[in-house]
């Protein structure tokens, strides 16, 4: 009795330890061990537990099979560790071409921030809790050690392998929200929580160099407009009376695309069905608001963890005045995915990054043809990047040199220093003081600034800029956390305060575009908030957070002194950041095929289109949430045609497969490389 209960406990060692990992991230992370799709992550975790005690019971040595059980069992413990330092510090799980790309620059730049939750009481106390097993069977695994297997002892563990991890996909594949997850529509942070670290992972490393599936091609199913609710009016003047002068012909307007037959370009493989799905799309439309912007200057911002609450007329005068008197877009998103250097990407190449953390850096050997350093050099600008902290984080000084900024890319080590006074983080004043005279003179100008004031932490006795401007939040109705969140912000608002006093002390305002978007949404504010559990962002936002989307919706600011004597231009409709590039090369009114981008020009006739990198949408007549498989209709929205739902979640899957295959295959470099 004794050696078969002995024998049971042996093969339960692993699958116990890994359902233990499991519960003990879904506590830390989620503040529950259970959810709705726990038992794919248990049935997994079985799975991979009888294979961890096959693999442990190979020899006939004891001590071997002790070590090597003892070794899996510590050696699985440590992605746990680490995705829940990563998640305490960033809100998200961090797949594996983040973790690669970043785990360098995080360990050095970061290393004060990272040196302070390892050793916290919760950090220490997450540490002792995923080592606890290790430690367990370091002491007492002389009772449990798996002993080398008969045939039948192996062929019975295949069998019970094969019913948990068949037992998985049965019941994954009879959920539509489950089945999309774990094929098509593969999300990392959603595989996490739905089927447990391990499968996670697994089926991240297949996606890593896949495409995704094909394009999808169907007739799209268009919404028909509403008829009026009220007759026309007659007309007061008899048709056949010709006092009237005549009216001016109306304009027609010309697509915005490029002279190129995709059907007819030589191509195999990933590129052939490229060009096969860019022309069979349908382009935008050139508008009134074509060439608006067209000679004029460009300072382009993507500003450290904005968020649209910093706006306020009083407190943020300049921010307030660039957000209402330019164009208002009342309905913007900045997806949150892979960071700061994923919506930097998002900015800049209007696409979500599929390679993760990897998306901006494989960009550096690449033609990144449409970008607007590019665009605009094309046209004769003079164009440089500019970023406040260390130049090489992130690869900057290789992405940012292939941006298309004629000067380049300068930051803190490659010439920012001699502005720059050395705290964290550093100032964004200091940098548009310093560096305003090196292009303010040389128009028409293009320029890029990545700023740095607004990182977390935004306590006073760690981020220098809180500190600085700490008193003009103090007596804010709001906790410390969030007030020392607007103190950092503040640094921006005197940062655009300078800017724009420059600008029209030059008498160039009126020929100087801003435009300002965030790189994700503040997720500092809360270590290890997870959705629903994100205090200080609901108490900035004035509500509880439960929904990406609800998460990512933010300001984006567009705004061009010649612009604030006009009646305002409002944007209504959803919009994005994948929106940013298209509009501003029709704005600007540069040469650029709308079909190759994956966001819409706002002021065409494009339908409005919202989506993530875990496959939720918006449009104007709802919100489809992937997790659950669910559509919301928008308010006043009863009744919408039969399949609409299934023809926007393929246009998303479509343009998804697009981000990752363009990326992949340096699209552009084939289309217009020499």
């Amino acid at each position: 009795m004794k050696q078969k209960l002995r024998a049971l406990m042996t093969f339960f060692v692993f699958p116990a330890a890994l359902i233990y990992y499991e519960a003990v991230l879904r506590l830390s992370v989620f503040g529950s061990a259970v959810g709705g799709a726990t038992v794919y992550a248990v049935l997994f975790s079985i799975a991979y537990g009888i294979l961890g005690y096959l693999l442990a019971g190979l020899t006939g040595k004891k001590w071997v099979n002790y070590a090597i059980t003892l070794a899996l069992i510590l050696l699985t413990a440590v992605p746990y560790l680490v995705q829940y330092f990563v998640y305490r510090q960033f809100n998200v799980f961090y797949d594996l071409n983040t973790m690669l790309s970043g785990a360098s620059d995080a360990v050095t730049d970061y290393s004060g921030i990272l040196f302070s939750m390892i050793f916290s009481i919760e950090g220490i106390s997450r540490i002792v809790l995923f080592l606890l097993p290790t430690v367990l069977y370091a002491i007492f695994g002389r009772f449990a050690v798996p002993e080398k297997a008969s045939w039948k002892r192996r062929i019975a563990c295949v069998c019970l392998l094969a019913a948990a991890w068949g037992g998985s996909l049965w019941g994954i594949s009879r959920s539509s929200a489950l089945s999309l997850v774990f094929g098509k529509e593969y999300h990392y942070q959603t595989a996490v929580e739905k089927f447990g670290l391990i499968t996670a992972m697994g089926l991240d490393l297949t996606a890593m160099d896949g495409e995704g599936g094909g394009f999808e091609y169907a007739e799209p199913v268009t919404v028909p407009t509403a008829a009026p609710t009220e007759p026309p009016t007659e007309p007061t003047v008899p048709p056949t009376q010709t006092t009237q002068p005549p009216t001016e012909p109306p304009v027609v307007y010309t697509p915005n695309m490029l002279d190129i037959d995709y059907a007819s370009l030589k191509a195999e493989g990933t590129i052939a069905e490229l060009n096969a799905y860019v022309a069979s799309l349908e382009p935008t439309m050139k508008n009134e608001y074509t060439g608006l912007f067209a000679g004029k200057n460009l300072i382009f911002i993507t500003a450290e963890a904005f968020a649209g609450q910093v706006i306020d007329a009083e407190r943020t005068p300049t921010l307030y005045r660039l957000a209402t008197k330019g164009i208002q877009f009342t309905d913007f998103y900045q997806p949150s995915s892979a960071g700061t250097t994923g919506g930097e990407y998002q900015n800049l190449f209007g696409m979500l990054p599929t390679k993760g953390g990897e998306s901006l850096k494989k960009t550096d050997d690449q033609l990144n043809y449409f970008t607007m350093g590019n665009q605009l050099d094309r046209l004769g600008y003079f164009g440089k990047a500019y970023h406040n902290h260390n130049y090489r984080f992130y690869d900057r000084h290789e992405t940012h040199n292939n941006l298309g900024y004629s000067e380049g890319f300068m930051g803190y080590g490659n010439g920012m220093g001699k502005y720059l006074t050395d705290c964290w983080p550093e100032s964004d004043m200091e940098m548009f003081v310093g560096t305003v005279a090196e292009y303010i003179d040389h128009q028409p100008f293009n320029i890029y600034y990545m700023t740095v004031s607004g990182h977390s932490g935004y306590s006073p006795n760690s981020n220098a800029m809180t500190k600085r401007h700490w008193d003009r939040v103090k007596d804010l109705d709001y906790s410390d956390t969030v007030k020392g969140y607007f103190a950092a912000q503040m640094e921006l608002e005197d940062s655009l305060a300078y800017l724009v006093g420059v600008l029209e002390e030059k008498g160039i305002a009126d020929d100087t575009v801003i435009c300002i978007a965030t790189d994700h949404f503040p997720y500092g504010l809360d270590e290890n908030g997870s959705l629903g559990r994100m205090p200080y962002l609901s108490e900035l936002y004035g509500e509880n957070v439960t929904q990406n989307l609800q998460r990512d919706q933010n300001r984006l600011i567009l705004w061009c002194g010649s612009l604030e004597e006009q009646a305002p231009m409002v944007v209504d409709t959803p919009t994005s950041s994948l929106d940013i590039l298209p509009t501003l090369s029709n704005l600007f009114g540069t040469e650029f095929d709308s079909r190759l981008m994956v966001g819409r020009d706002v002021f065409s006739d494009a339908p409005a289109l919202v989506f993530n990198m875990q496959y939720d949408w918006k449009t104007e007549y709802g919100t489809y949430t992937a997790s659950s498989d669910t559509f919301v209709p928008s308010e006043g929205v009863t009744v919408l045609p039969e399949g609409y739902v299934e023809s926007i979640k393929a246009v998303v899957r479509n343009k998804m497969r697009y981000c990752q295959s363009a990326l992949n295959w340096d699209y552009f470099g084939y289309l217009f490389g020499e």
